[in-house]
């Protein structure tokens, strides 16, 4: 593929003007072995040419104009019509618009992925001029390295703060959720949660102001929030983007938002929510790339680890993932499927919904208005003749027992349950209605789990912990002999949050003969716990390994497994933070 770029037009001209050797072309070509980056972006990258003369020769054989930026600058109209996120990824500045057409200053014209964007992000007919690199990049800087906070400092300074309006016309909500303007804050809330590693974005209405939130490493924090007086705009904006009908505002909406960005596709679902002061949004963002990470990463490792994987191999049985919500159990039973699928096993999945796209494994979504519940879609996959099934949760005594009696005719299941810890899944099962012999005779573990924060290895500090939160851990000062605790610091790189990340933390539940007769006994989750423990490693006891190396801290751990934190607890975290 890389004779293409030896045998591109502009490349001989440059070779036939002297600018480029025959051996400088080779290189350029061997950069680029799947021929999948354009020859003039390799040319300006690559240092060989002066960017002026490269960009004079692109000119005469393209018949496309040079402008300068700093005699002929950026028009506002120009600049608010095309996103942020755009004109970064493709370094290019719209310089003016007339009508439909605008005219977009760039270093390749030639491409047609800039062209097809520019145009689909914008409406308009695109007319390329060529601009150099020194003049696009300070005028990047300048009209296009914004953040949420320098945005609204300027919508504030513009008079934009208009008197909230609680009755608007569809046609205005429509209009002012359309206007350039808020189409880019709009896209800067999400990119700038995206950047910041965000799970979650939440945008609530109160009487007098609306807050932003982005849940980074499952801590909310707060943004600089836009003008009351935008909050109807804002969030029909979001709804036109997922889909929803922005005149059902009196009831709960869900919709779905697909967006493509230089390091790969994010998805979001999006949630809204009647309240008394107006909607409520919570956009769930689904970054492919992060959840599909291997199962040495997610933390389970230890004795845990050794008796977990001997069960992904088991030819028939139930194994539970348990935990409450955004605990990481779909990120833990996606590692598993990845783990475990070959082309000789068939893999099927019903989830309510399909958060992730997973190659080589069947997944259908649970739409209960189209008659697909996980009972009855759990049904109907039996006849797919799978081997393995991932059923997203077991909410009720019927999807239970279909389940647990496909795991006794032989096939592999995998679902979620939300406990507080192991044993309780038991109880769980037996609480809705299902059989203690079929409990018994199917589960073959339960996995319970927490995330942690992850210290940022980069600025966390070392320091003695006192003896009264080793207490806690019920160790002494003997058994911390040989560990070495951090508390977080702050610094560049983890944004002065001390935390870079999360991992998990893990207790496992394997079911073996003892169990299997107290759980047909219809003993209660202590008592199964109360053997169990003899068994297995706690939660607490997985946190306090990863306290002792370093990774988490002591207020992580029991922030994740203390149900009634007493007065005492409340001021651990000022001992470790």
């Amino acid at each position: 593929m890389g004779d293409a770029v030896v045998r591109h037009p502009l490349a001989r001209d440059l070779v036939g003007l002297g600018l480029l050797t025959e051996d400088q072309l080779r290189h350029l070509a061997a950069s680029t072995p799947n021929g999948d980056r354009p020859f003039v972006d390799l040319a300006f990258e690559s240092g060989f040419i002066e960017p002026d003369r490269l960009l004079e020769t692109l000119s005469a054989r393209l018949h496309v104009p040079i402008v300068s930026l700093k005699d002929e600058p950026p028009t506002r109209e120009a600049l608010d019509v095309l996103p942020a996120e755009v004109a970064r990824r493709h370094r290019c500045v719209p310089v003016r618009r007339e009508g439909d057409r605008l005219t977009l200053a760039c270093l390749n014209p030639t491409s047609p992925r800039l062209l097809d964007e520019v145009r689909f992000a914008t409406g308009c007919r695109v007319v390329p001029v060529l601009a150099r690199q020194q003049d696009l990049h300070a005028a990047l800087e300048e009209h296009y390295d914004v953040t949420v906070e320098k945005m609204l400092e300027g919508l504030k300074r513009n008079g934009d703060e208009a008197t909230a309006q609680e009755d608007y016309f569809i046609h205005d909500l429509q209009q002012k959720a359309s206007e350039p303007t808020l189409v880019n804050l709009v896209n800067l809330i999400i990119s700038e949660a995206i950047e910041e590693g965000a799970s979650d974005i939440h945008i609530e209405p109160y009487e007098r102001e609306m807050r932003v939130k982005y849940r980074v490493d499952g801590i909310l924090q707060e943004v600089p929030p836009p003008p009351k007086a935008m909050q109807p705009a804002i969030v029909s904006r979001i709804k036109i983007m997922a889909g929803m009908d922005i005149a059902k505002r009196h009831i709960p909406q869900d919709g779905y938002i697909r967006i493509n960005l230089a390091r790969g596709q994010v998805d979001i679902r999006v949630a809204t929510v009647p309240t008394i002061f107006g909607e409520g949004v919570v956009m769930r963002l689904l970054n492919k790339s992060a959840i599909l990470i291997d199962l040495d990463d997610l933390g389970l490792d230890g004795q845990t680890r050794a008796r977990f994987e001997p069960l992904l191999g088991r030819s028939y049985g139930i194994i539970l993932v348990c935990g409450p919500t955004g605990s990481g159990k779909t990120t833990t039973l996606y590692a598993v499927l990845n783990r475990i699928q070959s082309p000789e096993k068939k893999i099927i999945t019903i989830e309510d919904p399909v958060e992730y796209q997973l190659d080589g494994i069947n997944q259908i979504p649970v739409r209960p208005t189209r008659g697909v519940t996980f009972a009855s879609g759990l049904r109907s996959i039996l006849r797919l003749d799978p081997d393995i099934l991932l059923v997203g949760e077991v909410r009720d005594v019927e999807t239970a027992e279909i389940a647990i009696r496909s795991a006794l005719t032989g096939h592999l299941i995998f679902s979620t349950l939300h406990t507080n810890d192991a044993s309780s899944a038991v109880t769980r099962l037996l609480d809705m209605g299902v059989e203690p012999y079929l409990i018994a005779s199917s589960l073959q573990g339960v996995l319970a789990q927490r995330l942690v924060r992850r210290l940022c290895d980069r600025c966390r500090v070392p320091y003695d912990p006192p003896d009264e939160l080793l207490a806690q851990f019920g160790k002494t000062r003997e058994e911390a002999r040989g560990g070495t605790f951090f508390k977080p610091a702050g610094c560049e790189h983890c944004k002065q949050r001390g935390y870079a990340g999360r991992i998990g933390i893990f207790e496992l539940l394997d079911v073996d003969e003892e169990l299997q007769h107290l759980i047909v006994r219809g003993e209660s989750s202590h008592a199964i716990k109360a053997v169990a423990m003899k068994k297995m490693m706690s939660m607490r006891e997985d946190g306090w390994q990863k306290i002792r190396s370093g990774t988490t801290t002591f207020a992580e751990v029991l922030r994740q497994t203390q149900r009634d934190r007493s007065e005492n607890d409340a001021v651990t975290e000022s001992w470790d933070e």
